[in-house]
């Protein structure tokens, strides 16, 4: 599936009176990598969280091609999440008792028809992504293997967008270039449109556009 074009417009949250996040513009067109950057603390990831519709904005506009999230309602937002989206997460939420490919189908699971119908994809991912297959639960993988899980979890409804939050900070340097690379591929290569919260120099290396924040506000570059 191709990815979608986003284009913000004046997005603020408050917290406790406080801006926590005041950006007047930002554009991401589809095929690339996104990179939100900043310190602990800076709202990278409540940006992420509203790019994603997980969080609903105070004022301004989060327009993914012809659909602003920020109009729509909880229930809607689950659902264009759910059509549009996957994410992947720091924390990889995987059942630990589960194969590889029973994770991957998860988010699928309340559809048994879709479920069985996309066991096959869910094998052809992690082989793209180089996870064992054959093993009958996570707990035996490495970490950057289960990352990986994670990975073709997001994608098994086939995204136009993919978010992640923070999806290297818990991997060693060369394992987290590995998924990295990955962010980069499905971008690139399969033309999503890819959103990832982190402060990773590999991740900001392999970005087609890096927004730095500072207290919820886009630093301005020299």
């Amino acid at each position: 599936m191709p990815g979608l074009p986003l284009a913000v417009s004046g997005l603020r949250l408050a917290f406790a009176g406080a801006d926590v996040i005041d950006l007047p513009g930002l554009a991401v067109a589809p095929g690339t990598l996104t990179v939100l950057s900043g310190a602990s603390g800076s709202g990278k990831s409540t940006l992420l969280y509203l790019l994603s519709g997980l969080l609903r904005p105070d004022a301004g506009t989060i327009a993914w091609a012809d659909t602003d999230i920020a109009k729509l309602g909880e229930s809607q937002r689950d659902r264009w999440r759910r059509k549009q989206a996957g994410f992947i997460f720091q924390n990889f939420h995987l059942i630990e008792e589960m194969s590889p490919v029973d994770n991957v189908l998860v988010p699928i699971w309340l559809d048994s028809f879709s479920a069985a119908a996309k066991r096959q994809h869910a094998v052809n991912l992690l082989r793209q992504l180089d996870v064992p297959t054959e093993r009958e639960s996570v707990a035996k993988l490495s970490r950057g293997q289960q990352q990986r899980v994670a990975i073709a979890r997001a994608l098994i409804g086939d995204p136009s967008v993919i978010f992640a939050d923070e999806p290297t900070a818990s991997l060693d340097a060369a394992t987290g270039e590995t998924v990295a690379a990955v962010l980069q591929r499905l971008a690139r290569e399969d033309g999503r449109t890819v959103v990832v919260a982190t402060h990773d120099p590999a991740l900001k290396t392999l970005a087609d556009q890096t927004v730095q924040l500072d207290h919820g506000r886009r630093e301005r570059t020299p």
